[in-house]
């Protein structure tokens, strides 16, 4: 059988294996635009334009099977040029449907959706876009107040304790734009990215209701697009390597920074994303603000999504990677959840953490805090 007719008739089979179209949206146009997510919100659209749409199952079905009949007829015609009987033109059809089959892996997915990864995703250059989640928490609530935070080097150790409330509150900010897109031919995007976080004792009205530390750190990363199978119906979705800086901005003794080169894996099943983030940091030399940091804020972070109707659930790990009394780390969990049908934009926000490095003032500072507000977007 000859190469282009076998790889149409791959690639048609693959994308027919799933359901064609879902039941139309209720509500119409109206709750379309509502959806927050922009795939799900174009797939809604599509949905009502009678417009079929690639599944993440059907674009790995088809990339798979685009890649499957590529190797081989590289193994067939070995290191030749081969011409088929139809003619240049149609191979290089078929070529074309092939590279934009195995360009699209993963189309849809969660991981796509945040990251622009296959061909048809993309949305161009200097697109501002949400990055990390971004939430108000009124209440946010700790065990331990660290009054006297300290490090190391005694520059950066507060002598007089400050006079803190256990109760104040929290919120983040984040974005992050595409500066440059298909790097090396089509894949490899440079991001840049930025997120600020704040704790603001706004209840100590003794105390002038001071923000007690806020956090900023812009990044850059850049980022491939991957499409590899593992076990239990996972997929490989991306990986990353980029700057990241992240400091508080003040003066001593309360300064405290570092720099990291940062590694991403990204993975995604259905309504699952796994994110793995090792890193290395890169040093301050002799005058380091916080020089044992990595052995309570960690050498790298795990983070697990899941998405559940209007729900959203995550569960952050991080650790030192070093045993005993070098081993320290810490747990986040995060819980949006709807409020009310008309607030489509706004979520409840739960938020637990448990560990060292709730901030970066508190990275030696183990302690449990207990955050509720509302979230503007999540992680998807």
């Amino acid at each position: 059988m000859r190469r282009p007719y076998r790889l149409t008739c791959a690639i048609a089979g693959a994308l027919a294996a799933a359901p064609l179209l879902a039941a139309e949206p209720t509500g119409g146009i109206a709750a379309c635009a509502g959806l927050e997510n922009d795939a799900q919100r174009l797939e809604c659209y599509d949905r009502l334009a009678g417009r079929q749409s690639l599944s993440p199952a059907r674009a790995d079905a088809a990339a798979e099977q685009a890649r499957a009949a590529v190797q081989e007829e590289s193994e067939r015609s070995g290191e030749g040029r081969r011409l088929w009987p139809r003619g240049e033109v149609f191979q290089a059809q078929e070529d074309t449907q092939t590279r934009e089959a195995m360009a699209n892996v993963g189309k849809g997915s969660l991981l796509d959706t945040r990251w622009e990864l296959a061909k048809d995703s993309k949305l161009g250059l200097f697109n501002f876009r949400v990055y990390k989640p971004m939430y108000l928490l009124p209440a946010f609530w700790t065990s331990d107040v660290n009054d006297a935070p300290s490090s190391p080097n005694p520059d950066n150790t507060v002598t007089v304790p400050q006079s803190l409330d256990s109760l104040e509150t929290k919120f983040q900010i984040s974005f992050k734009t595409k500066a440059w897109e298909n790097l090396f031919g089509d894949n490899g995007d440079i991001w840049l990215g930025y997120t600020q976080s704040s704790r603001w004792q706004v209840y100590n009205t003794d105390n002038s209701r001071p923000f007690r530390e806020t956090n900023y750190e812009p990044e850059i990363l850049l980022v491939f697009r991957n499409g590899y199978g593992l076990p239990g119906g996972w997929r490989g979705r991306m990986s990353a390597i980029g700057i990241n800086h992240q400091s508080n901005g003040r003066s001593d003794p309360l300064s405290r920074s570092w720099n990291r080169v940062m590694f991403n894996f990204g993975f995604d099943r259905e309504n699952w994303a796994l994110v793995a983030r090792p890193w290395i940091r890169v040093g301050d030399g002799s005058d380091d603000d916080n020089p044992d940091i990595e052995d309570y804020a960690g050498r790298g972070d795990l983070t697990l999504m899941h998405v559940r109707g209007d729900q959203r659930f995550t569960l952050m790990g991080r650790h030192s990677l070093r045993g005993g009394d070098r081993s320290h780390g810490a747990l986040q969990f995060d819980w949006g959840f709807p409020l009310h049908p008309s607030l489509r934009n706004v979520r409840g926000h739960l938020q637990l953490f448990h560990g060292y490095g709730e901030s970066l003032i508190d990275y030696n500072h183990k302690a449990t805090y207990v955050g509720l507000g509302i979230s503007l977007q999540d992680w998807f």
